[in-house]
């Protein structure tokens, strides 16, 4: 069995976690029901995009992973469900605060946390403000059991505007890269649309590592920012496979071959022709 199912889900969210939980939990069900084995909430649905602004009291809602409200919602359904989830969340590690991601499994344990290793700072997305960049490297999980020989990348929204990121996945191994993202409208530029460029880029990604891709995306208005969701999954050569609009809230879908996807990548030949002895550059500061 070389296929699986992967789902996206697109949401507004309230400062009400539970209302938040018990949506997202809505739409997981949706998404198992039509058969999605891995599914991707947006970026922090624990509550409205609180790096907006910079308020020092907002720090006392992150937890740690083994004590967030929506970590452990998460582990419940996926264990109930026997799918994958992979949940970001606001995590406390002793004094430090991170924008951070815990890979569910199946059985409904915790696989892994990746610290989101990008970080935003600018108008309405003020991120440095609450998070240290991560410190756990890129990294790659297999799939759940009923998806064999898969391997998951994940990169969280800032990560998802940086070839290097999902390069670095791919040489680790990932055969499909989510991307749990809150991003919409700037504030400090109400002409400046950045829903085409998002997408674009990512698209970018699923050509030049010839790799499925799934993003996760927001909607709705919180306190003058609008959220423009748009969440979609492409295929391996880019076209998209499904896809919601700007206000949308639901559930896309979709099924992979990886099989398929193995012989494109090779007859492309972007991992046979790289010259990495050349990209020295890459890793040196400006």
């Amino acid at each position: 069995m070389t296929q699986i199912t992967v789902a996206a889900l697109q949401l507004g969210f309230s400062n009400d976690i539970d209302a938040n939980i018990a949506n997202v939990s809505r739409l997981v069900k949706e998404a198992a029901a039509r058969g999605a084995q891995v599914i991707l909430p947006p970026e922090l649905f624990e509550g409205e995009y609180f790096c907006r602004v910079e308020d020092e009291a907002l720090f006392a809602n992150a937890a740690p992973v083994g004590e967030h409200k929506a970590v452990l919602a998460m582990q419940a359904l996926a264990e109930a469900l026997r799918v994958t989830i992979p949940t970001s969340f606001f995590e406390a590690d002793g004094p430090h605060h991170y924008n951070s991601l815990a890979m569910i499994g199946p059985d409904g344990e915790v696989q892994g946390v990746y610290r989101k290793s990008h970080i935003p700072d600018g108008p309405g997305y003020e991120e440095k403000f609450y998070f240290r960049p991560g410190n756990t490297g890129f990294k790659t999980w297999p799939a759940p059991p009923s998806a064999p020989g898969w391997t998951l990348g994940v990169g969280v929204c800032w990560d998802q505007w940086y070839p290097e990121t999902a390069r670095a996945m791919m040489l680790m191994g990932a055969q499909l890269l989510f991307y749990p993202t809150a991003i919409g409208s700037e504030p400090h530029d109400d002409s400046l649309d950045t829903a085409r460029l998002w997408r674009r880029a990512m698209v970018g990604h699923a050509v030049s590592n010839v790799v499925p891709v799934v993003a996760a995306n927001r909607v709705g208005v919180e306190h003058g920012q609008r959220f423009y969701g748009t969440s979609f999954i492409t295929d391996e050569r880019g076209d998209i496979l499904s896809e919601l609009g700007r206000e949308d809230e639901g559930v896309i879908t979709a099924t992979l071959d990886l099989d398929r996807i193995k012989r494109h990548r090779a007859a492309f030949g972007f991992f046979r022709d790289r010259r990495p002895e050349l990209y020295g550059r890459l890793v040196q500061d400006i």
